[in-house]
């Protein structure tokens, strides 16, 4: 899969910069570069990019106009790439893949390339699985209307964002983007791998906010989300490790042993 992609910077060096730092992603083709927003909102909705690394304080139209200003069309994933910390809470708002500061680290720049993948994954699974709901409406009206009540329930049962108060302030986090969870008494520590925050909730009623499918207890007090595992390593007394894609360790205890046995088959 080739990722299509637009850069965004009012500073013709911050892209070259850019473009550098992306050369390693063979699946990174870049389309486009532009050097305002008005130049921007043009190309996106010429181009139809995958992605977009756009800077949000620029001349005129903002990168926050450029996504205002693209909304009537099936928008792209979205990196803002930014000198300002202040700006974080807003991009996140803004529903971005992630934010990157200036000089963009190149650690940071390799899990948010996989995130964009994972998205776009996950989009193409979306765009097939209403392609089939299409033809079996045809074909199979009765099965059809069951099948999108259990996909309403089951989507409607579980949240996608969770509001984290943090630091004096207020953090939107994708579930998909945690990769695991700590609980210290009713303090929940949630990492994202590269981030964590805390919030004040038990882990008990953190559970049952988030979809079982992905979110398992591995320890008394660990939750992680199997999406995120790419390891298995295990140690003594029957006792494993879990290594998570920031490379983060996460001790799975004896007694969640059934929940290791799905990655071994």
């Amino acid at each position: 899969m080739t990722i299509r992609t637009i850069l965004v910077d009012d500073e013709k060096l911050a892209i070259q910069g850019l473009q550098l730092r992306l050369e390693p992603f063979e699946d990174v083709e870049i389309i486009a570069t532009c050097q305002n927003g008005r130049e921007a909102i043009r190309a996106i909705k010429t181009e139809k990019p995958d992605l977009v690394f756009l800077d949000i304080q620029m001349p005129g139209f903002d990168g926050f106009s450029v996504v205002q200003g693209v909304m009537e069309i099936d928008p792209p994933l979205f990196v803002f790439v930014t000198a300002f910390q202040e700006h974080a809470i807003r991009a996140f708002e803004a529903n971005a893949v992630n934010y990157l500061m200036k000089p963009v680290d190149e650690d940071k720049l390799a899990d948010t390339i996989e995130r964009v993948r994972q998205r776009l994954t996950e989009k193409k699974s979306t765009e097939e699985a209403e392609k089939l709901k299409s033809v079996l409406s045809e074909v199979a009206p009765e099965a059809a209307e069951e099948l999108a009540g259990e996909d309403a329930e089951t989507a409607s049962r579980y949240e996608k964002l969770i509001n984290v108060k943090d630091r004096g302030q207020i953090f939107r986090v994708e579930t998909d983007t945690i990769e695991h969870i700590e609980a210290a008494g009713d303090y929940m520590c949630i990492y994202t791998g590269d981030n964590s925050l805390i919030l004040r909730e038990t882990m008990k009623d953190l559970e049952r906010r988030l979809d079982p499918r992905k979110f398992q207890r591995v320890h008394r007090s660990t939750i992680v989300n199997l999406d995120q595992v790419r390891q298995v390593k295990p140690h003594t007394n029957g006792e494993c490790f879990l290594v998570l894609d920031s490379g983060a360790e996460v001790k799975v205890s004896r007694s969640y042993r059934d929940v290791v046995a799905r990655f071994v088959h």
